[in-house]
């Protein structure tokens, strides 16, 4: 029997890592993408819902409408604005539920007929990639390395696909603490990005939904306030720098493009109450929320470095998030990974599996560890879990570690 996938962004679709049933309660838990239960700000949440509720309860007996709450736009607008140094229009800000709805209404805006191809980086969310298969699209992956997608292979998948009159329909890009890998794209190499995707004059939509989840050195800038190429699409959430369980995205995007998104949207907007209440406390300081949270997610990530070293120094290499709730591990090809995943069942570890987050399905040798919700004890305990089970999923005992994260060019 197999496990349904949950139905929000926050699974990142991995009931377990083989996609069984387990009978056996899961103890360490590194599958599920989602923030930090221990430091979830309860008393001032509790706080701002009472004054939002007090304030905005008139509201919450209309419909929302196709853009949503004002007072949660302007605060999102300024926060664009303040990170990117670009305004942002409030009027050009469309909340959602969650950033999969605009993933998703994107996607019928673009799309034309069921076998249209759109661009992605080779791996990548695995929310994004089952609702691109819903729509019928064909996905080709671009190779990444440990900067993200490669613009010379991006250049040469779109050539090539031109040429044999497939041109793709956009180029949907995680380039911020990318999910799964973790990986920044720096400045130079989304001009580079960019300036492909100018030259062949396709869309570029850009994901970044972890964005503020940041532990160090300098934020990376949207491609939007690199340049103002008006064929942009942007998407982003407070389910990573709040709470998943609010279901509250946005997207936004020159006025055409921008029309003709919101024109795929039937819902009669997005949740009033929510965003009222979110606002509220959000409108107190949404900065220092985003610097106390990562305090502690960037502990748990240096944790989650310390253990890795500890136990899998010899064995696996993997990503240096700056940012960002995950981390991907390469473990050498001889691990046979289904008895991985049947072992770390057995013994109550969850992880994402590599071909989860593959758009072809391929079965890479990699996993993904998502640590902002696990609990420290956990994260001491269960590496060593994960560790042994890799040891005995083996199939020789040759030296076998990775010499990099990424296959050389």
């Amino acid at each position: 029997m197999q496990c349904s996938d949950e139905p929000d962004e926050s699974s990142d679709l991995v009931a377990n890592s083989s996609g069984l049933c387990h009978a056996a309660p899961m103890t360490y838990d590194f599958a599920v993408g989602r923030t930090n239960p221990e430091t979830f700000p309860l008393a001032a949440f509790q706080a701002a819902a009472q004054r939002a509720i007090a304030r905005d309860h008139v509201l919450y007996t209309n419909y929302p409408g196709e853009l949503g709450h004002e007072g949660l736009r302007k605060l999102m607008a300024a926060r664009e604005t303040e990170r990117e140094g670009v305004a942002v229009a409030v009027d050009r800000i469309a909340l959602t539920n969650g950033s999969m709805q605009a993933v998703t209404l994107v996607a019928e805006a673009l799309i034309e007929h069921r076998d249209d191809i759109v661009i992605t980086e080779a791996v990548t969310y695995p929310g994004t990639i089952s609702t691109y298969r819903d729509f019928g699209i064909r996905m080709v992956g671009i190779p990444m390395d440990e900067q993200g997608m490669r613009p010379d292979a991006l250049e040469a998948a779109i050539t090539e696909l031109t040429r044999n009159g497939k041109r793709p329909r956009f180029v949907y890009v995680e380039a911020t603490y990318q999910n799964p890998t973790g990986t920044t794209m720096p400045r130079a190499r989304r001009l580079e990005v960019l300036e492909v995707v100018k030259r062949h004059d396709l869309i570029l939509v850009e994901d970044n939904c972890y964005g503020d989840v940041h532990y160090e050195g300098e934020k990376p800038p949207a491609f939007y306030a690199l340049d103002d190429y008006p064929q942009q699409i942007y998407i982003c959430s407070l389910s990573k720098i709040f709470a998943p369980g609010v279901r509250l995205g946005y997207f936004t995007a020159p006025p055409e493009l921008f029309r003709r998104v919101l024109k795929k949207r039937h819902d009669a907007g997005s949740n009033t109450l929510a965003a009222s209440i979110v606002h509220e406390y959000l409108a107190g300081g949404l900065w220092r929320h985003c610097d106390e949270q990562n305090v502690v997610l960037k502990h748990k990530r240096d944790l989650l470095f310390e253990m890795l070293s500890v136990h899998l120094d010899d064995l696996c290499v993997w990503s240096q998030p700056a940012g960002g709730l995950f981390l991907w591990l390469r473990f050498p090809d001889d691990v046979d990974r289904d008895r991985l995943a049947t072992l770390s069942e057995q013994r109550g570890f969850r992880y994402g599996r590599g071909r989860n987050f593959h758009v072809g399905n391929e079965d890479v040798p990699y996993l993904r560890l998502a640590f902002g919700h696990v609990p420290d004890d956990a994260i001491r305990e269960g590496v060593g879990v994960l560790a042994q089970c890799i040891r005995e999923a083996r199939t020789s005992n040759e030296p076998a570690k990775p010499a990099s994260l990424f296959d050389p060019t």
